[in-house]
């Protein structure tokens, strides 16, 4: 989107008349128990609007400098409809609940990511309202009015041009304050006129004064100061901040003017604090100089043309605050302390009368009436940067100029009243920044040390931040375009960059476009597609042996199934046959789908078997998008999650197949209920205990395998920097996994979860976290990862080490709502110190992002498949296209180029505890002294989640040439499943073998007993 054009006129700040041009207008931001869908903008809009997207945002210089209002019920359309009647070009939402007009875009704005606006409207949580410095932007398209101007003459009334007011301070240069909405210039001279006043003057947009002489040092001022548009009239100046547009009577009709008095009530009265009858337990304090070095109080609330000592000691009472004061009659601030440097003042100069009762005092030019609930007021010193007794190893850089329209970091947290230097740096820890920066008071910044020196950073005086932090108020927050700059001064997290990074290959041509990838105990990979996807006669289901790639008619095997599986759930049965199982679907009775195949033929020769499903005969108990199925440690099947259908009402519940039985068996989960709809495809994980670990959303629980109730809540699960509301599962999609457990098992099972993304803004997480669930105190960790990254793929290795790829740097997972593929390829080795575990390794050409999938096959190498974002450029054209190339990822262990060990094995069904020999060990590098034995459960790779994953290093000893290796002990460390069994030698792993660990104690062999299905036994 390019900017619309910019005026000559110097528009300098934004016109605020409910609050100071350096606050957000504040309301109140409601949330549901239950969280929202992502937010959006409509695609139908008032008369001829249109979006024009995401723009940059200052709360000291408004890039719309129109009319505005803020509302606990804005929508994009109340806006719009705002600004139209008010005949602006320009309307902006931003900070859920605030609306900007104008004509033009100014004071240095720039376009911005759309995720960036990501605000959802306090009073339609389904679409985006902008978010704090960022603006969701609409047009009308027709054309801008001409540009504002100082207007010369009204009637009588002659301009003097633009005068300066409150001049250091010392007093109003027109001392009558009159209330006037909708501000115009003939309104303001109007009242002036009617109040019997020969001088008028239009002040910061809003404001009216009136006098018989300009005083307190009043004096010209440039014209380009009185830069603020009139509330009621855009085409014309109403003043600034701090300046007047002042107008004289020329006419001999004036009516004769009152004695001269108090302020705000418009008359000459004279006005008094109030001493008694307020809310709570408040008494009037005394008046107070303002601005002395700063300004007093913390906290603003929105001015009030009805404001009187009692609403304003109301609205501090509501927010429990202990101080209220009142300034220049219609201004209300709210605190627990007075703040820099504020010192008493002669209760003579409080002499404005209230907007809303001329007859109380409401402070004066730069003069607070303060009232206090407790009987003292607390006035803090000047603030002075945080220096000692910092975190960590935090150090104080000093005063950082931000260029005018420019930030350094992107990772922007706005914490009104309550920011501090402090809270900022560990923030910024917690997530892996080395850079914080606390501006304006209330917001908080967290990057990296090169974004200052990227960007020529300059420090300033220490002067120039003057700001103090809300909620420390004796330490300073930066300024306007100033940061209070603190650095880590060491390393966070170190990201390897290995000279051996693996590589992409191109594998062969797909014929399917593929949402779920699955390695067959049969050493071939079927492919599941949803309807509608790939090629416009596909049968939906395909099997590819990989033996065959280099010939393509004879490598792909056609297949069948009957309902659309789009979005079901997969895992591979403990059966002898290891056949797979795909359960839930898309909508009406696909979503009931239970679909088998077991895998036949060998590695270049087709096999015969397809997929069997008779939804008649054999179906879920509930209808399920979006399910995970899971391998109990009883070797039954948990089927949990999901939706009744696409984009439909949450299946907050889970289910046991084979169904036990009775009736109704389906057990409700009031959590899912509660989480919906980011919790779909939970991570389910069991634990040695053979208890259960269900992540989804940010949230993580252990529940008992027998009863499914919760055995104990866990820490929720960080997410973003800026949002702890972000998530790791479908649609903030990251992945997970089970880390490896090595005999003899004593160590608590680790779990590694990596990406994911934020509600409504799609802000792509940076980082992993890891948690042992069973451990005495569990606490996640989080370490940054190189980029961002949601719709990860993961996958475990033999060595130990996991592949994370795939997916985008923004946005969440679905159909057009992600953006900037993520091309690059991490190792994370938890052998490695915390936050020195990964390695950037290599990138592909190809767009892997929703709907894609990676797995590994038997000779080491990773499959990657899929890709179905379905995301087209604005002129319609496919941006990301519906992906059929299918390509291998050499990990370093064989880019090496050294030969792959080899061995042999005759009993591949293994019971637990056991001791099982391979033969013909044969190492080409090192020795068996050095050799390691992996064993990789059976995995189907889908959306993210590797349903069935896990590593195991089991114990075993050698004699020559052969070796024998201890099963694990129990189905709590490995459950009942098929695992790849590989040997390393050194770095580099073997082709696997298949073996079945825990025999079939479910008995799924004999299931079901059905027509049509085949029953391979137990």
């Amino acid at each position: 989107m390019a900017l619309l054009r910019v005026v000559s006129v110097a528009i300098a700040l934004t016109v605020i008349p409910l609050s100071q041009a350096s606050q957000h207008i504040h309301s109140k931001h409601s949330t549901n128990g239950f969280r929202q869908r992502r937010q959006s903008i409509p695609t139908v809009l008032p008369g001829t609007w249109k979006s024009q997207g995401c723009i940059t945002d200052k709360v000291g210089a408004r890039s719309l400098t129109g009319a505005t209002f803020a509302s606990d019920t804005m929508t994009i359309e109340s806006c719009i409809n705002f600004c139209d009647s008010k005949s602006f070009v320009l309307a902006g939402t931003e900070f859920s609940s605030e609306c900007y007009c104008g004509n033009d875009i100014v004071n240095g704005a720039t376009n911005a990511t759309a995720t960036d606006c990501n605000s959802p409207c306090s009073g339609n949580p389904a679409e985006a309202c902008g978010a704090a410095g960022r603006l969701n932007l609409f047009g009308s398209g027709k054309t801008p009015p001409p540009p504002p101007i100082i207007t010369p003459k009204v009637g009588n009334w002659t301009s003097l041009g633009c005068y300066s007011d409150n001049a250091l301070g010392t007093g109003r240069s027109l001392t009558v304050a009159m209330q006037v909405p909708d501000l115009t210039i003939k309104t303001c001279t109007t009242s002036c006129f009617n109040a019997g006043f020969p001088l008028s003057g239009a002040e910061f947009s809003a404001e009216c004064y009136c006098g018989l002489a300009i005083t307190n040092g009043g004096a010209p001022a440039p014209a380009a100061d009185c830069n603020m548009l009139c509330a009621g009239n855009s085409s014309e100046f109403c003043g600034g901040p701090n300046r007047l547009n002042v107008y004289n009577y020329t006419g001999t009709d004036l009516p004769t003017p009152p004695p001269q008095g108090g302020g705000g009530g418009g008359g000459g009265a004279p006005v008094f604090p109030v001493t008694s009858g307020l809310p709570g337990n408040f008494t009037y304090n005394g008046c107070w100089v303002d601005n002395a070095f700063g300004r007093a109080f913390p906290i603003q609330m929105t001015p009030n043309v009805n404001n009187t000592i009692q609403t304003c000691v109301a609205s501090c009472l509501a927010g429990n605050f202990t101080l209220a004061g009142t300034e220049f009659g219609d201004e209300c601030y709210c605190g627990n302390t007075l703040v820099d440097g504020a010192v008493v003042a002669d209760a003579a100069t409080c002499n404005m009368g209230c907007a809303g009762n001329a007859t109380q005092a409401c402070g004066g030019p730069n003069r607070l009436s303060v009232y206090t609930s407790t009987g003292n007021v607390t006035a803090l010193p000047v603030p002075t940067p945080l220096q000692i007794n910092l975190p960590g190893q935090w150090v104080y850089k000093g005063c950082l100029r931000e260029p005018e329209g420019h930030q350094f970091f992107s990772n922007k947290i706005v914490w009104t009243g309550n920011n501090t230097a402090l809270a900022c740096m560990n923030q910024c820890a917690a997530f892996g920044y080395p850079a914080s920066g606390v501006e304006f008071g209330e917001e908080c910044y967290c990057g990296d040390k090169s974004d200052v020196t990227d960007n020529d950073g300059v420090f300033g005086a220490e002067s120039e931040c003057t700001l103090p932090c809300p909620g420390d108020p004796i330490h300073l927050c930066g300024a306007g375009n100033r940061l209070s700059y603190y650095e880590w001064n060491g390393t966070m997290d170190v990201w390897q960059n290995p000279s051996n990074i693996g590589r992409y290959e191109f594998f062969v041509p797909g014929v399917v476009v593929p949402l779920i990838a699955t390695v067959g105990i049969n050493n071939k990979v079927t492919f599941l597609e949803k309807g509608g996807t790939g090629f416009p006669n596909s049968t939906g289901a395909y099997e590819l042996d990989l033996s065959l790639a280099h010939n393509f008619s004879a490598a792909w095997r056609e297949m069948h199934i009957k309902t659309d599986v789009f979005c079901a759930g997969s895992v591979i049965l403990p059966d002898k046959g290891g056949r797979q199982i795909n359960v839930g679907g898309w909508s009406l009775e696909s979503t009931f789908g239970l679909r088998l195949y077991t895998p036949d033929g060998v590695e270049g020769v087709n096999g015969t078997n397809d997929w069997e499903e008779n939804v008649d005969l054999f179906s879920l108990q509930r209808g399920r998008w979006y399910p995970t199925a899971a391998m109990m440690s009883n070797g039954s099947i948990m089927v949990i999650g999901g939706e009744t259908g696409s984009n439909a009402a949450p299946q907050p519940n889970l289910e046991i197949l084979p169904k036990p039985d009775g009736g109704d068996t389906v057990i409700d989960l009031d959590w899912l209920q509660r989480t919906d709809p980011n919790n779909l495809y939970p991570f389910v994980i069991v634990l040695p205990s053979r208890r259960i670990f269900v992540g989804y959303w940010n949230e993580a629980r252990i529940l008992d395998p027998a009863t499914f109730a919760t055995v104990k809540e866990l820490p929720n699960i960080p997410a973003s920097v800026t949002n702890f509301l972000g998530g790791r599962t479908y649609p903030l999609e990251g992945a997970a996994m089970a880390l490896p457990q090595h005999a003899p098992y004593t160590d608590p099972l680790g779990i590694l979860i990596c990406g994911g993304s934020t509600d409504g803004a799609g802000q792509a997480l940076d980082n992993c976290v890891t948690i042992q669930p069973e451990a005495a105190n569990p606490t996640w960790t989080l370490e940054r990862m190189p980029s961002k990254r949601v719709m990860a793929c993961m996958v475990a290795l033999p060595d130990g080490t996991y592949m994370i790829m795939n997916g985008a740097h923004q946005g969440v997972a679905g159909f057009g709502l992600a953006t900037d593929p993520n091309l690059n390829a991490v190792l994370y080795d938890p052998s490695q110190p915390l936050h020195q575990r990964m390695s950037i390794l290599n990138s592909t050409i190809v767009a892997r992002m929703y709907h894609s999938e990676a797995t590994l096959l038997p000779d080491g190498r990773i499959l990657v498949s899929g890709s179905d974002p379905q995301t087209d450029n604005p002129d319609g054209t496919v941006k990301y296209p519906e992906e059929f190339r299918i390509e291998v990822y050499i990990p370093p262990y064989l880019n090496q180029g050294f030969r792959q060990p080899e061995f042999n094995i005759s009993n591949t069904d293994w019971a637990y505890g056991g001791s099982y020999t391979i033969t013909n060990v044969h190492l080409f590098q090192g020795t068996t002294a050095t050799m390691r034995v992996s064993l990789l459960a059976a995995v189907s790779s889908t959306h993210g989640n590797a349903m069935g994953a896990r590593t195991i290093f089991p114990a075993f000893s050698c004699s020559g040439t052969t070796c024998t290796i201890t099963a694990p002990p129990n189905a709590g460390v490995s459950p009942p499943a098929w695992h790849q069994l590989f040997i390393l030698d050194g770095p580099t792993p073997s082709h696997s073998k298949w073996v079945r660990i825990g025999g079939d104690p479910a008995e799924l062999g004999n299931w079901p007993d059905l027509p049509g299905f085949t029953r391979p036994g137990v």
